[in-house]
């Protein structure tokens, strides 16, 4: 059922999903492709604020802090999972896999090199300090307005 900290917490995170996508296109390795990589993370982020977030609220500010912080990991392992499933079906069309599991572990290991460029901190201090602000600006709407 919508309620209003649903929305909002799919309008947060999807704000924060597309700040942190668009922070992490500079980390990317030159030449890949980029078309629609901040609206998909958008999309991404507006169905876990609304899932994870929205479903959470009513339980305290310091719940709230916890559940945005949740809210923004699991936005970060679906996109970067979603993301590494189409360039795993992009490689399996060149044929560069021997075999349907080796495409699998193909996407484990793309998501591993995903990974390894969040050591840059643009992208991690927005997701973690986007998802506080968010995880508490839904708590305060799901008050508010439910």
């Amino acid at each position: 059922m919508p309620t209003a900290s649903k929305l909002v917490g799919a309008v947060l995170f999807a704000i924060v999903a597309a700040i942190a996508a668009h922070l992490f296109i500079p980390v990317l390795p030159e030449g890949t492709q980029v078309k629609l990589f901040r609206e998909i993370s958008a999309g991404i982020g507006f169905i876990c604020g609304w899932r994870v977030m929205g479903r959470n609220t009513g339980r305290g500010v310091s719940e709230a802090v916890g559940t945005g912080i949740r809210t923004s990991v699991t936005t970060l392992f679906w996109v970067m999972l979603g993301f590494s499933i189409y360039q795993m079906v992009l490689r399996s069309t060149k044929m560069l896999y021997d075999g349907p599991m080796e495409a699998v572990v193909g996407v484990f290991d793309i998501m591993l090199g995903y990974g390894k460029l969040l050591i840059h901190p643009a992208t991690p201090v927005a997701l973690l300090v986007g998802g506080v602000v968010a995880g508490v600006l839904t708590e305060i709407a799901g008050r508010r307005w439910s």
